[in-house]
């Protein structure tokens, strides 16, 4: 997504402009092909707009099923488990990443595999399941280096890698 300025390096939360996602979820507010359906729940997501993006995110799902690939259909239900999770579902979000992950390496689709765990890793880390986290931010970028990844993509990882371990090591105390 264009619209990703970085990630906030304590929640590994995606950082956009509201004012440009509110005016490019006006722009394809009408259209049903599945990319568009699916950007505008990411958009939703991203908004904060999380009953209205859990609707749409079930309807890409379904469309992805019945006339999509199973790439789009792992693409989609990877989206699901995202507002899932920013809904504090975060349980139901790891089972789904967890059933999109397999699939994704077990048909050796390097960049799908990758983005869902790079989103499995995301859901830990905000669960708290820190050790989760850093097993799939690990697997995620071992994936992205295999398919030759662009470094804001490997950079991205990093941070998620960086910012699990800031949060794993003890506290030190001063004594």
């Amino acid at each position: 997504m264009g619209y990703i300025k970085g990630y906030d390096p304590d929640t590994l939360r995606e950082l956009v402009d509201p004012s440009e996602c509110e005016q490019r979820l006006a722009e394809i507010e009408d259209q049903r092909s599945l990319p568009s359906l699916m950007e505008r729940v990411w958009l939703l997501k991203v908004l904060g707009r999380l009953d209205d993006a859990l609707v749409l995110a079930d309807e890409a799902v379904r469309q992805a099923r019945m006339a999509g690939t199973r790439k789009d259909l792992i693409r989609a239900r990877v989206l699901h488990a995202t507002v899932l999770q920013y809904r504090g579902a975060f349980g139901a979000a790891d089972h789904e990443l967890a059933t999109c992950t397999a699939e994704a390496e077990g048909q050796g689709w390097v960049p799908i595999a990758a983005f869902a765990h790079q989103h499995r890793g995301r859901n830990a880390f905000e669960a708290g399941e820190h050790e989760q986290a850093r097993e799939s931010f690990k697997r995620t970028l071992f994936l992205r280096r295999e398919a030759d990844a662009t470094d804001r993509e490997l950079e991205a990882v990093l941070l998620s890698i960086d910012t699990v371990e800031r949060h794993s090591a003890p506290a030190i105390v001063n004594g």
